[in-house]
């Protein structure tokens, strides 16, 4: 979505949605103005005014003064006020270019000035450059979809492993449809953590290669790898689309539950801007931007002070962070976390706020 799309979206979702005070969640320790600096989210920036920072459009009011009011930039002075009895947040400060007029109405004096241009670069909504490498890769793909794809057979030059500007040749290319491959190997086998059924095999991203020559084999070029490329690894084209850097979190129409089931990079502890994947996708009306909020299950204690004295009770889930997906397969779904208040694991749950 082109970010005239985004700001269109949010005109729309502004203008049309009613939304209570009540349904407004906001930070009690709110501050009445804060400056924006250097590295700031707008998601960041909302969350200082609100619980659920994705509820700011709603908040956000148009200032006509500004020629875009949804960009903004560092330096900008965000003011929290209500009005009608309603919260809202606008910018302080801006400087406006402006015209004189004489009494006739047919024409306007024009003023010779500087004409200026703001190099600032407006703040994002999300740390988008965490997530732009997994936007093409890795992949998550069916049970044959891997297993049945082109594979390295051998490398040029007697290697036994093959890097950036090698060769390698290439079993099962038979009619090329381009000259673009991304290597992949197998990764981890998402399951449902309820049922066991398997949600789809993960592949793992390695490499990328040209087509120098058709044939069986078929020679390629490595042009760029992140690992060691194996015999074995397999090759499928390049996945394209429109994708996004621009995102608009918003909570899910209907509630949905799921769970994480896997976190992308090998870390054990999920933090603040990891990605993580989830057991829901197309399918269960997934879609990019939503957001979750992420529940550890409550420990279970035994209770001592009972009269059996060994009454085993179940703590409360207690919400440890929030995530929003920004990738959608068919049955899992990538997502960043977005606040984590205390350490997350896989296995924990997801569930529309």
């Amino acid at each position: 979505m082109a970010l005239r799309n985004l700001l269109g979206l949010l005109a729309l979702l502004i203008s049309n949605l009613a939304i209570s005070e009540e349904l407004i969640a906001v930070n009690p320790n709110h501050p009445d103005r804060y400056t924006v600096v250097e590295g700031d989210t707008l998601w960041h920036i909302a969350g200082r005014f609100l619980q659920r920072p994705e509820q700011w459009p709603y908040l956000w009011q148009t200032n006509q003064q500004i020629e875009n009011p949804h960009l903004i930039y560092p330096g900008d002075t965000i003011v929290f006020s209500v009005v009608d009895g309603q919260p809202q947040l606008s910018l302080a400060n801006t400087n406006v270019s402006s015209y004189q007029s004489t009494e006739n109405a047919d024409y306007v004096k024009l003023t010779p000035r500087i004409r200026e241009t703001d190099l600032r670069q407006a703040i994002k909504l999300i740390p988008s450059e965490t997530i732009a490498k997994y936007l093409i890769s890795p992949r998550i793909v069916g049970p044959d979809e891997l297993n049945n794809a082109p594979y390295i057979i051998d490398f040029a030059g007697d290697r036994l492993l093959a890097g950036a500007g090698d060769r390698i040749y290439v079993r099962a290319i038979e009619q090329p449809e381009t000259l673009s491959y991304t290597i992949y190997r197998q990764g981890d086998t998402l399951k449902s953590p309820n049922s066991e059924e398997i949600l789809g095999y993960e592949a793992k991203y390695i490499a990328e290669a040209t087509l120098n020559e058709k044939g069986d084999p078929a020679t390629l070029t490595v042009t760029k790898s992140t690992s060691e490329i194996r015999t074995g690894d397999r090759l499928m084209t390049r996945e394209e689309g429109d994708f996004t850097l621009n995102y608009f979190p918003h909570a899910p129409e209907e509630t949905i539950e799921g769970n994480i089931i896997n976190v992308l990079d090998g870390v054990t502890q999920i933090g603040r801007y990891n990605v993580v994947s989830i057991d829901k996708g197309q399918v269960d009306n997934i879609s990019v931007g939503h957001v979750f909020d992420i529940y550890r299950s409550g420990k279970t204690v035994r209770d001592t002070f009972s009269i059996q004295r060994n009454d085993e009770i179940q703590m409360p889930d207690e919400i440890a962070g929030k995530l929003m997906v920004f990738r959608v397969f068919e049955r899992v779904s990538y997502a960043l976390v977005m606040e984590a208040t205390q350490a997350i694991h896989v296995l924990d749950r997801v569930r529309t706020p």
